[in-house]
């Protein structure tokens, strides 16, 4: 799911309000601090407008918290605040149209592919197609993310997009679609996607800058998982009354929506990140910046275990509904809207926090991980639909912690390679970890494959929680009277010098 460790760190201070008598006096300034009032469609177009209570200068203020690019705020503005951006509102709009649209490609794409064949393998290697792009060249589109402006290369992949799909539609409409043009078409979407998705989840930091930037990353997700409701629903009913092909024409013109959002910004209200020239090892310059920064390194390697084990849902919940549960298609898809309903109050309840700390990111994967483990044991049905939704809160609050946490803690002009690197090992593990999780569920049952896909999840949790710990000196406090604003269960530093490490605020 973004400046230097020096700065990243700043950004964040550490729970330990009883060694340290000026956090313990921020956090109370905190307290008493209004909620900033601007509502979407206000007219406080300008995220980093500050009242008198956001000026760290103003009296009674003895704190704020400051983001790696240099800007200073203090609390979350609620759960829709990235909305007073105008530019971000815009976005957003677009969005909901063209994810409606996507959820309805994806639909239609794999009844058609199962339509021509009758093999649920052909639907397989369609989604493969779509996906090996992003493993194998992932990394190279981050790089181009960096070297050009981020809102003009959005208008070229969303315009390729739109193409591709409209050229399906002609293809399917026509009725001389065959398996093969499905695979083609899936293939070069998923080479237009290698350069969009960094792309676009770099591009969020320029419309709001870092004050609302948590925020945005959450509503992107809220809006994702709305057109997941949406979009099948509305697939569903055009391929039963006019066929795949015009699902497919829907989603081409829903691009259009989002191309014109873009179009219609105010480009001097954008934070554009200079983009940089082509050099020679840019690539491994990418790879290393990550690998010397602990705050990035570590949330990496968790969200490839959890992209690569964890979020095997289609083979997992086919098995419980078919072969555990022994249930219609009807039900079947009842799994799905549980899940969904479950991201989107993730989202939602993400939307409305602070800044991220890398204790969240962990407990978000180590309750993901433990409930799959639950889940594995549901004795019904319905005890595994809900155990599902509390899957989804966890895993979408997992999924928007460490977007936003990478962007917040990478310097803006590596910020296209770091997001590239995040989709790569978060969806790019799908090609890879699908085939091992087929493999034991139908070898030895759902069950045993949830069941391992929760354990490596929490285990993976676990580990980089203790890694992540050690590295900053940290110890577990636990105080069963915290009063106001405490917790029960806090990092603090073993040290003094371990206070002033740079690892230490963002856990």
């Amino acid at each position: 799911m973004t400046p230097p460790a020096a700065a990243s760190a700043a950004a964040i201070r550490t729970d330990d309000q009883t060694t340290d008598p000026a956090a313990a006096g921020a956090a109370a300034a905190d307290l008493q601090a209004p909620a900033p009032t601007g509502l979407p469609g206000s007219g406080d177009d300008d995220p980093d407008e500050r009242t008198a209570a956001d000026d760290p200068a103003a009296p009674g203020r003895t704190h704020a918290s400051t983001s790696p690019t240099g800007a200073r705020f203090t609390r979350p503005g609620g759960m829709f605040s990235s909305l007073r951006v105008r530019n971000y509102r815009y976005y957003f709009a677009g969005q909901v149209v063209s994810n409606t649209g996507t959820w309805m490609q994806r639909i239609a794409q794999d009844w058609l592919v199962l339509s021509l064949t009758g093999s649920p393998l052909a639907v397989g290697i369609t989604t493969a197609m779509q996906f090996l792009p992003m493993l194998l060249l992932g990394l190279f589109g981050g790089v181009l993310a960096d070297r050009m402006p981020k809102r003009r290369l959005l208008i070229y992949t969303q315009g390729a997009m739109g193409l591709l799909a409209a050229g399906l539609a002609v293809l399917t409409i026509g009725g001389v679609v065959t398996p093969y043009y499905v695979y083609a078409f899936a293939l070069l979407l998923g080479l237009v996607t290698v350069v969009d998705n960094p792309t676009r989840q770099a591009f969020v930091s320029e419309m709001v800058g870092p004050k609302d930037l948590a925020n945005a990353v959450s509503l992107n997700a809220a809006n994702f998982q709305t057109a997941r409701l949406v979009g099948p629903a509305v697939a569903g009913l055009l391929i039963a009354v006019v066929g795949s092909g015009w699902a497919f024409a829907v989603n081409a013109l829903s691009f259009a929506a989002v191309i014109g959002g873009l179009l219609a910004m105010r480009e001097s209200e954008l934070r554009p990140t200079e983009p940089i020239a082509r050099e020679k090892g840019q690539l491994r310059e990418g790879l290393r910046y990550v690998k010397e920064r602990p705050e990035l390194f570590w949330p990496m390697v968790l969200a490839g275990f959890i992209g690569t084990f964890g979020f095997n849902f289609p083979t997992l919940l086919s098995g419980f509904a078919y072969d555990t549960f022994k249930v219609g298609a009807g039900q079947y898809g009842l799994l799905n809207t549980a899940m969904a309903v479950g991201s989107l109050a993730g989202a939602l309840l993400a939307a409305r926090r602070g800044v991220p700390r890398l204790r969240r990111l962990v407990v978000a994967a180590l309750a993901f991980g433990s409930l799959e483990v639950v889940a594995a044991f549901a004795p019904d049905y319905w005890t595994f639909a809900v155990l599902l939704t509390l899957i989804g809160v966890f895993g979408l609050s997992f999924n928007t912690s460490v977007n936003s946490m990478l962007q917040l803690a990478t310097d803006p002009a590596m910020r296209g390679r770091v997001m590239g690197l995040l989709v790569l090992v978060f969806t790019g593990g799908t090609p890879i970890g699908a085939p091992i999780v087929g493999w034991v569920t139908a070898s030895y049952g759902p069950r045993l494959g949830l069941l391992a896909c929760g354990l490596v999840s929490a285990l993976a949790a676990g580990v980089v929680g203790l890694v992540l710990a050690r590295s900053a000196d940290l110890r577990v406090r636990f105080d069963l009277h915290p009063g106001r604003g405490g917790r029960v269960v806090a990092f603090v530093p073993r040290t003094i010098t371990a206070a002033k490490s740079e690892l230490a605020p963002a856990c």
